[in-house]
């Protein structure tokens, strides 16, 4: 993101926690504690989905995996709130 407005520098060094969503689904508890090293859980979004993008629990873009060497990264493909982002409330 590259907003900046004047005045609010001094919160650039504040940390905050970033986190990307692949993706959530509902078990149950013995569902759980039945999981092993094979195990696959099923996620609510779909392969070509794009990802969640939150700062402090709160969405601000969505984006897509990439690879880089032998990491994982994420490439910004929208910003939340432009208008041709959807809504999260939207089914």
């Amino acid at each position: 993101m590259s907003f900046q407005p004047r005045g609010f520098d001094f919160l650039k060094d504040v940390d905050v926690r970033l986190t990307v969503e692949l993706g959530r689904t509902e078990l149950k508890l013995k569902d759980v504690l039945a999981l092993g090293e094979e195990s696959v859980v099923m996620l609510d979004r779909l392969t070509d989905e794009l990802l969640d993008v939150m700062v402090n629990g709160k969405l601000i873009a969505r984006g897509e995996v990439v690879a880089q060497g032998d990491r994982f990264g994420l490439r910004i493909v929208e910003l939340a709130g432009t208008e041709n982002a959807p809504r999260k409330d939207v089914a």
